[in-house]
Parts: structure tokens; sequence; C-alpha cells
């Protein structure tokens, strides 16, 4: 008994120093990047993912897109200059976290994991998943992506939903393990930087089907004579719908409150529809 209260108090240490380094993390993240901090630098830093069109992707060497623009507009707001770093989709989160940047903005849902790492703004725009597929294709429903190959981009909700399809998840109260939709089927995942990069390996037969958010799958899908975008449904009639929003540091209230009075306005006067409706005719162009 004496043996079993010594770990479980060690345990508990443990755990505290843990929660207490987390804390001061998060609160050193913030404060790098507080409003004051970011007035006095006279930069926004905004990490983002420039392969998601019509959010955001390149025009000649430089990020554009409708998040682009909601990050200018938050920039003009604080009255500071905006920097763009364009990273890899599944390091943004970490970026802010770790106070390397201001706030991340590049298509991202929320979800209550993502949720534990960074603060997230109101939403300002909602999609589902997408399937690219063949024209001729008979695939209606997730289930009939049983034995494919499939394409996704890493770190975004096509590639968790896939995965935990194909490999299953675990209740969080009983830990017992329930079946994914794919599990079993021979079906696998293939993770790409981007959409585009996974389409071409669908266009080359190395996969058989790729899920995106509906904008991107459109997008993409429209640059191949034959390829077309069905929404991502179960059999059951689930369908994948989520919400994007800005994210900032865990702590970051001022700053937080800036990016939701901006992008509250801009919701209201429908600018943020009107960037949409704008760079999916652009970004299909190009």
């Amino acid at each position: 008994m004496k043996k079993r209260r010594k770990i479980t108090a060690a345990v508990l240490a443990v755990f505290l120093m843990l929660s207490v380094f987390m804390m001061t993390s998060c609160q050193e993240a913030a404060e790098k990047q507080s409003l004051e901090q970011i007035k006095d630098a006279g930069v926004l830093t905004v990490y983002t993912n420039a392969e998601f069109p019509p959010f955001e992707y390149m025009s000649d060497n430089t990020p554009v897109g409708v998040d682009m623009q909601i990050a200018q507009a938050i920039a003009d707001e604080i009255g500071v200059k905006l920097e763009i770093k364009n990273v890899k989709f599944d390091t943004i989160l970490s970026s802010v976290n770790s106070g390397k940047g201001s706030m991340g903005i590049a298509g991202i849902s929320v979800t209550e994991e993502r949720a534990q790492e960074v603060d997230f703004s109101i939403n300002y725009a909602t999609s589902k998943q997408y399937i690219i597929l063949p024209q001729d294709s008979e695939v209606t429903k997730i289930e009939d992506l049983a034995g494919m190959s499939i394409g996704v981009q890493l770190g975004t909700t096509g590639d968790i939903i896939v995965s935990e399809e194909i490999s299953g998840t675990e209740d969080e109260e009983t830990k017992e393990h329930i079946q994914g939709v794919l599990e079993g089927t021979g079906a696998s995942v293939t993770q790409y930087n981007s959409a585009a990069d996974a389409a071409v390996a669908m266009n080359s037969g190395k996969v058989d089907a790729v899920v995106i958010d509906k904008l991107p799958a459109e997008i993409v899908a429209s640059q191949y004579e034959n390829f077309k975008a069905i929404e991502l449904v179960y059999a059951d009639g689930q369908n994948t719908e989520e919400s994007y929003a800005v994210c900032v540091a865990k702590g970051n209230q001022e700053l937080l409150d800036v990016v939701n009075q901006v992008i509250e306005r801009l919701i209201d006067d429908g600018t943020i529809d009107e960037w949409i409706t704008d760079h999916t005719m652009q970004a299909s162009e190009s």
C-alpha cells in the first residue's frame, strides 16, 4: 500500500509539473505576440499554408486568397504591417502556440483537439468534406471507398476523418475500440502536402480518390476533365459540416478580441462572402 501511494504521489507530481510547464509556455507565447508587442514591433506575423484555394493560394509567388484579405484587414485595424509565413499546414498551430506567429489562418477547422492547443476566433466560414473522384466513379458515400487508396492533405480534417475510419478510434470514457467504416476493408491513406499534389497522384493512378474540403475539392476537380467532386456522406446520412476560424496562442485575449471585431464586421457587411466568390473564380482560372 505504501509503495502504491509513493508511485501515485510521484505520478501526480509529474502531472502537476507538466501542467505548470504547459501553462507557463502558453503564457509566454501569448506575451510574445500580445497586442502591445505587435504594435511595438509594427508587424502582425501570420502563419498559413497557401495550398487551399480559395482561402489561400499562390499568385505571382505571393500568398493570396480570402484568408489573406482577412489577415490584412486585421493588420490594418491594429495599424501594423502584415507578414505572411507560408508553411506546412500541420506546423501552423504549434508555431502560433510557441509564439513564433501572431496568429494562424489557413481554412483551419475548429475541433475539440485543436482548441486544447490554441484559442479560436468566431467562425468566419463553414465547409464540408468532399471526395474527388474519376467522372465515371460510382462512389456515393464514404463506405464505397472500401479497398481504395485515398489521398489527403496532411493534418487536415480530411486526413483525420479518413485515417480514423481506416484505423478506428477509441471511446474516451470506456477506452473500447470503435470500428471505422473502412477498417479491415483494405482501404489505405496517403498524405500529401496539398490537395493539388494529391490530385496529381490520383491522375497518375497512385491513389483512387482524394478527400478535402468542399471549395478546394471543387476547384482542384475543375482543373481535370476526368475528375468530379461530391460531398462526403455516410450511409446513415451523416455529413461532415465544420467551421473555419483564426487561431491565436492560448490566453492571447486582447488580440483575439480585435480579430473577432474585424471578422464580425466583415461578416455583417457581406465582405467575406464577396471575397469567397471572387477568389473561387480567380483560383479556378489560375
